[in-house]
């Protein structure tokens, strides 16, 4: 195993990519409004381990309430750097530029995520790069890095119209701005690649890496398997996804997405990162990692199409289930596609899950999304059967097929209603 060769981006104290080891982050699951509450999660997030932590900033207010919680951590000694996550408002990228170590932007923050395909894409991208100038001209002078963060759920109907909902249409969004980053003269850039189907998220990082090298462009990937729910399913899932990418020597950095709290990603990610080592920093991988490695390999033998599914095993009967199922191969019992929540989220998502589960894990081969909020989660939950959303203070919503069905329903309800859903 050869690691792909990647540009070094410094992120406050850490650096990215180059020669450099695997970096573990997280995010968190608090009101960022609240300075306290992020500050002491943020604070257990880095005793576990984590190495960056990023925040939600939906808004201008919790732009700028950046700048306490950063205050308040060098209070308390702590320097790991911060990224603040952005949803539609430029502005509060902006803001947030001036105040954390890095920002994470999705594509269509800075051009028209509803536009039609016309033919003229040339203007739609001048247009894009026109509004990325004031953001670059901040994280220039600020030195801040940027992550480009694509999400298979929610690709421009543009990409859609010319590559359909695919691993190419992924790859070529995040390929549109490390042309104009480029363009304008800004290489301090993390690409993330993430979807909720592990077989997706895994050609679509591989394709990205193929573009950018017959580009000669070289800027490190953040890895992971969003909205990989909980327990075994989540930890399976993730490995299948992140690990059988490092195996290659793709991926410098990494985040494992479940629906519990924040803390209990680090162990699952240090286990996947230290499973590597010898890869990425020329140590020894520690007995406990083996498995991890092991496994990676094989489930990138079966995203490959190198392993034969009817013979496949590893280790035990339930783990390989496990497996075949997380990369796709076969189905043996319902599939939960959840978040991990962030500030976002207003109601209880990790006990929502767990009674979903309860409730509907028999069901073989159906899909249910269960997710935090609005902003992601009818996109995300795009090729499941039934969606479980968060809408507000206690309220869901419920899908079918993509369709909204059940509005503003109060979550004790709300249960009930989707097993009524399902019986239909």
């Amino acid at each position: 195993m050869n690691r792909r060769k990647s540009r070094e981006v410094c992120v406050g104290n850490l650096k990215i990519g180059g020669n450099n080891p695997i970096v573990v982050q997280s995010m968190t699951n608090t009101d960022t409004l609240n300075t306290m509450a992020c500050v002491d999660q943020t604070l257990r997030l880095v005793e576990q381990g984590c190495q960056m932590v990023r925040l939600t900033a939906s808004d201008v207010k919790s732009a700028q309430n950046l700048y306490n919680i950063k205050n308040e951590l060098l209070k308390r000694n702590c320097t790991v750097p911060l990224v603040a996550d952005i949803h539609f408002l430029p502005k509060a990228a902006e803001i947030a530029a001036s105040l954390v170590e890095k920002i994470r932007i999705n594509p269509g923050n800075y051009v028209d995520n509803n536009a039609q395909y016309t033919g003229q894409n040339a203007e739609l991208l001048q247009k894009a790069q026109d509004n990325l100038f004031s953001l670059i001209d901040i994280c220039k002078k600020h030195h801040t890095a940027i992550r480009i963060g694509v999400n298979h759920g929610s690709l421009s109907k543009r990409m859609l119209y010319q590559y359909g909902n695919t691993p190419m249409a992924m790859a070529e969004s995040a390929m549109e701005y490390l042309r104009m980053f480029k363009a304008l003269d800004f290489l301090d850039i993390v690409v993330s690649m993430k979807a909720s189907n592990v077989s997706v998220m895994y050609q679509a990082n591989k394709l990205l890496v193929e573009k950018m090298q017959e580009e000669n462009l070289a800027s490190p990937l953040h890895l992971g398997v969003t909205e990989a729910g909980n327990g075994q399913d989540g930890r399976v899932k993730s490995i299948c996804g992140i690990g059988s990418l490092l195996a290659q020597g793709i991926g410098d950095t990494i985040r494992v997405s479940l629906t519990e709290k924040p803390e209990n990603e680090i162990p699952v990610a240090r286990n996947l990162a230290e499973s590597f080592n010898d890869v990425y920093c020329n140590k020894d991988i520690p007995q406990t990692a083996m498995q991890t490695r092991q496994m990676s390999l094989h489930a990138q033998d079966l995203l490959e199409g190198r392993a034969d599914v009817e013979t496949f095993f590893f280790e035990s009967q339930e783990l390989s289930q496990e497996i075949l199922q997380a990369t796709g191969k076969k189905v043996f019992k319902a599939e939960f596609i959840a978040c991990p929540s962030c500030g976002r989220t207003k109601y209880d998502i990790q006990s929502a899950l767990q009674e979903v589960k309860e409730k509907c894990s028999h069901l073989k081969g159906v899909k249910i999304a269960v997710m935090g909020c609005i902003v992601n989660g009818p996109g995300e939950m795009a090729d499941a059967d039934f969606g479980y959303i968060g809408c507000g203070e206690g309220k869901v919503n419920l899908y079918k097929k993509g369709v909204l069905v059940y509005d503003h329903i109060p979550q004790e309800q709300a249960i009930n209603l989707l097993l009524e859903l399902i019986a239909r």
